[in-house]
């Protein structure tokens, strides 16, 4: 599940992860931010990249989750536990304090994957991928930092705002690192998407969205940020401005 090592994406900013995940490293002078937490199967990863830099798990300050899915918290437990503080969406919290497994209940996707899978079998790779990393039987968390609404983080380092945008889960949210450009979508606009055989701007496809027209709607929100690096929770990085991703991910419509 891991690519063959983290990519520097930009000045003190990492991308780990897999080819079918994404999560970032971020340096500040105030402390080490992730951006989401992979999936155990990733731990190796993250220490490694630590070491590098002359860091350790102890050293991350905050760990910003998009949402609730068990693909972008699986590290989370891990890394309260070395101190950090972990922050989500009051509307997702939910799923971590009653595990991975309980995503299903708290953020139910519109349809069933089944018929994504007739018409594309190779797409339940990630999936198992996803099980066989320990992805669904992480440790629930409790304790997490909640925000209900718009919010400038200012005791993370960097100062991010964070960016509610509902719809691929209930407490969907964006984090924007004003000063460096720097917007992490999660999967609430993804550059990649197995089921709908989509690469390039996208919402993800139905089978894994709670409410397709809530998240379109978010596109919106979206456009009223302006960064020059925009970070999705798979897929590939964007640099061709954030109204060229949504109006690609409009005209691709949600699948």
């Amino acid at each position: 599940m891991s690519r063959p090592a983290p990519t520097q994406i930009a000045p003190g900013v990492h991308r780990l992860g897999d080819h079918g995940v994404n999560f970032y490293l971020i340096e500040d002078p105030d402390g080490l931010v992730l951006v989401d937490a992979g999936v155990p199967a990733h731990l190796n990863q993250l220490r490694t990249l630590l070491a590098g830099l002359g860091r350790s798990m102890a050293d991350v300050r905050a760990v910003l989750l998009t949402h609730g899915h068990p693909d972008h918290t699986g590290l989370a437990h891990a890394l309260q536990e070395a101190g950090a503080d972990l922050w989500i969406h009051e509307r997702d919290a939910a799923i971590l304090h009653d595990g991975p497994r309980s995503a299903m209940r708290h953020a139910r996707p519109e349809r069933s994957m089944l018929p994504y899978l007739l018409r594309r079998p190779s797409a339940l790779a990630l999936p198992l991928r996803l099980a066989r990393a320990g992805a669904f039987t992480a440790p629930a968390v409790r304790g997490a930092r909640v925000f209900d609404a718009d919010q400038l983080l200012e005791d993370v380092p960097g100062a991010p705002q964070a960016v509610m945008l509902p719809g691929h889960t209930p407490g969907s949210t964006a984090y924007f690192f004003t000063d460096r450009g720097l917007l992490f979508t999660g999967d609430a606009l993804v550059t990649a998407d197995g089921f709908a055989d989509r690469t390039g701007p996208t919402i993800v496809s139905r089978c894994f969205t709670h409410d397709s027209r809530a998240a379109l709607t978010a596109l919106d929100r979206l456009d009223e940020l302006t960064a020059d690096l925009l970070l999705p929770g798979h897929g590939e990085p964007f640099t061709e401005g954030v109204r060229s991703a949504t109006r690609q991910a409009r005209q691709f419509g949600v699948h």
